[in-house]
């Protein structure tokens, strides 16, 4: 079996010039080692393992860590996106790409199947977003999975900020933030009850201007819609909406082309873009950097609902 080094060639960056890295490397050093030691803790503490994989940034990164902390032997765990079928068609184009690349299983769990059984039912506002939870603890439950790695962060938002790197989910798959152990000296703790699970967050002591150098430094392949391009956009509220299977504008909204770059990928019904003419790694840090917005406050409409909009999901099974 082959396998592809870690370190391919990424696409944003101009052949035969390697990148000038100007952030702290030994800071960027510190948190790959963190990270590289969760996952091999996670290996060494569980049976059945599984890494949430969207085609996203902190997922890629995730993934490249994970082929990095096995190398040269494959990817230890297989990977899993709930797709709910409003998804960019970049994103699931790169996951695909990206699993085949590696030699990883792809485990899709698609809402559409959901809805179309009964256990889901659609949204009156069109966003399907929401709806990944009960796909994501059925399929936790039907394969077995004991450990379920994501790439959120702390600095993401408030109640992400709460969690501890093992976080322990009970038997319905919820957070009980009460329930949070202790992890002094980097001591985590994987015990669980039967019908429990642990979600891992290896990234959660990046932040996003962290995760662009590393991007950066290890040429990190992305989907193309991190950077600057143009595409048809309509205003609403104070974000730009594209059109999709989603749906597209309403009366009042008016299409324009606009140059744009999406700073996190999910549900299109509820993930905007923003004005950016960043079109390489240099310049989306350059942007990060100036940004007084966390990606996701400025880009994902259902994370504006309330101020414990995050927290409440959490505690139903959100990642």
């Amino acid at each position: 079996m082959t396998t592809v080094h870690p370190t391919d060639p990424h696409p944003h960056h101009r052949p035969g010039h390697p990148h000038p890295y100007d952030g702290d490397p030994d800071t960027l050093d510190a948190l790959e080692s963190e990270a590289i030691h969760i996952l091999r803790e996670v290996a060494n503490e569980f049976d059945a393992p599984v890494i949430l994989f969207s085609g996203g940034k902190d997922s890629a990164v995730l993934l490249h860590l994970a082929v990095k902390a096995f190398w040269p032997a494959p990817v230890a765990f297989p990977l899993l996106h709930v797709d709910t079928g409003h998804n960019f068609a970049e994103v699931t184009a790169f996951r695909d790409r990206t699993a085949a690349r590696h030699q990883v299983r792809l485990l899709v769990a698609r809402v559409q199947d959901w809805i179309d059984d009964g256990r889901l039912a659609e949204r009156t506002d069109g966003t399907r977003n929401p709806l990944q939870t009960v796909p994501l603890l059925d399929t936790i439950t039907s394969h077995r999975f004991d450990a379920v790695l994501g790439g959120a962060r702390r600095d993401e938002e408030r109640a992400r900020a709460k969690e501890r790197v093992f976080s322990l989910r009970n038997s319905f798959g919820q957070w009980e933030p009460r329930r949070q152990r202790p992890e002094l000296w980097n001591l985590y703790n994987g015990r669980h009850r039967p019908g429990e699970h642990v979600r891992v967050f290896p990234l959660s002591n990046w932040t996003e201007l962290d995760v662009w150098h590393y991007i950066a430094r290890e040429r990190v392949e992305l989907p193309s819609l991190y950077y600057a391009h143009r595409r048809e956009v309509f205003r609403r509220g104070d974000m730009w909406m594209t059109a999709g299977p989603w749906g597209g504008a309403r009366d009042g909204e008016e299409v324009c082309e606009r140059t744009v770059r999406y700073r996190t990928v999910g549900d299109g019904s509820c993930t905007g873009a923003v004005d950016s003419d960043a079109a390489t790694v240099d310049e989306v840090i350059a942007e990060v950097a100036a940004s007084r917005l966390t990606e996701r406050g400025a880009t994902r409409a259902d994370d504006r609902l309330s101020e414990a909009a995050m927290e409440d999901r959490k505690r139903e099974g959100y990642f």
